[in-house]
């Protein structure tokens, strides 16, 4: 059984949002076993200790919004890639993500359950991986890039991709239980544009409401949920009626349906870092003048939707949804939530309340004992200065991921 015993550190409990005194923290066999304040227990043999010299000690970050398998935005190079040359180079970046401070990501498009169980096995270095397989996206929607002069049917389901096209009720239905089948832990279903997809408005309304419902039974056949990638108040309406658990991104929406969806109960998991960094590159992203219109449209709304969702007390996850060569800007998301939110309601939405989506709760994002030990040693105080964790070169002296120090 492999021990650890962190000392003289402060806590820090997003459930409550508060930091102890210096305290400790022991750990056996990957798990939290006990926590404390003042003098720690004496360690047993072969304990590890780390003094953290008044360092914060709280659990590992989970981003709930990432796409490990698009590591570049160069569409013409990735079709020449192959299936494994594309994990390969997700992996690599999974092990970046890590190092970062991210000790679980939630893929929500194209990871499958060969990459996770290479992670779960420490064949490479990475966060914990929930991955939901491919989305569904019906023809003409978000997840179908084919060119507009292409009249050939979508091909190839078995090679690595962010989606797959399934029309209808029946086929929606197929295509969830083949997902589910393969591993997925949750699906995601695209219901309106999207900056990226070409073809499409933002405003568009994909799916009809009983597709979007036969997803969801599909999911809670399986223990399941849904969370759907929406942007327009229409959009999100219509999947909150349907029964969905999440939605990604909602950049648009507006106070009637945000009242649904704290009604609902659902989660909101925002993107804002995605279209900073991408509006940054510019033309030189790759996107069509097309999508970077689309991209305005979105990136103006997103903050004041954030801060209305807050006062609306709607649950919030962190999420980056960077792509390719945007992904160092991982956590520049906390320094853009941190405008409209306590920094103390941003560590949760990144710890605690991530967990409850994932259906995790008291086992991820909490330092409570029991919980798997994922955990960061930082220099300074996040609920003071969220910087603390933008800056991992400067404060991010360890990471700690099912008790292994990486």
């Amino acid at each position: 059984m492999s021990r650890l015993l962190i000392t003289h550190a402060h806590l820090l409990h997003p459930e409550t949002g508060t930091r102890t005194d210096a305290g400790w923290i022991e750990v056996a066999d990957g798990r939290i076993a006990a926590t404390g304040t003042g003098r720690p227990p004496a360690p047993g043999e072969g304990v590890r200790v780390i003094d953290a010299r008044g360092a914060t000690v709280l659990p590992g970050l989970i981003d709930a919004h990432v796409h490990l398998l698009v590591t570049t935005l160069d569409l013409q190079a990735v079709a020449s890639m192959t299936p494994g040359y594309l994990t390969v180079r997700a992996l690599a970046e999974a092990g970046r993500m890590l190092r970062r401070g991210f000790t679980t990501v939630r893929d929500v498009g194209g990871a499958d359950h060969g990459m996770a169980r290479a992670l779960d096995e420490g064949l490479v270095p990475g966060p914990r991986l929930i991955h939901g397989g491919k989305a569904l996206s019906q023809t003409g929607g978000h997840g179908d890039l084919r060119p507009l002069g292409e009249d050939a049917p979508p091909c190839c389901d078995s090679r690595p991709n962010f989606a797959r096209i399934a029309d209808g009720v029946d086929a929606v239905r197929a295509a969830a239980r083949d997902e589910f089948r393969k591993g997925a832990a949750h699906l995601k279903v695209l219901l309106s544009g999207g900056v990226a997809s070409p073809h499409d408005e933002i405003a568009a309304v994909q799916y009809s409401e009983e597709e979007i419902r036969a997803a969801v039974e599909e999911a809670e056949n399986h223990n399941r949920y849904v969370t759907v990638h929406a942007y327009h108040p229409r959009a999100v309406a219509r999947a909150l009626r349907a029964g969905v658990r999440c939605v990604e991104h909602g950049n648009l929406i507006d106070d009637e349906t945000l009242a649904l969806l704290v009604e609902k109960d659902a989660f909101l998991v925002p993107t804002l870092v995605a279209y900073e960094q991408t509006a940054k590159l510019g033309a030189r992203s790759g996107l069509p003048e097309s999508s970077r219109r689309k991209l305005a449209e979105v990136r103006d709304a997103g903050l004041s939707a954030l801060e209305r969702a807050h006062r609306a007390g709607a649950n919030l996850v962190y999420g980056s949804d960077l792509l390719g060569p945007l992904h160092p800007a991982q956590l520049e998301e906390f320094r853009l939530r941190a405008e409209v939110q306590p920094a103390a309601d941003v560590i949760r939405s990144a710890t605690s309340t991530a967990a409850r989506l994932l259906g995790m709760e008291g086992r991820l994002g909490t330092l409570a004992p029991g919980a798997h030990a994922d955990l960061l040693l930082v220099d300074g105080d996040p609920l003071a200065d969220l910087g603390v964790l933008t800056a991992p070169e400067r404060h991010l002296k360890y990471v700690v991921k099912a008790g292994a120090v990486v």
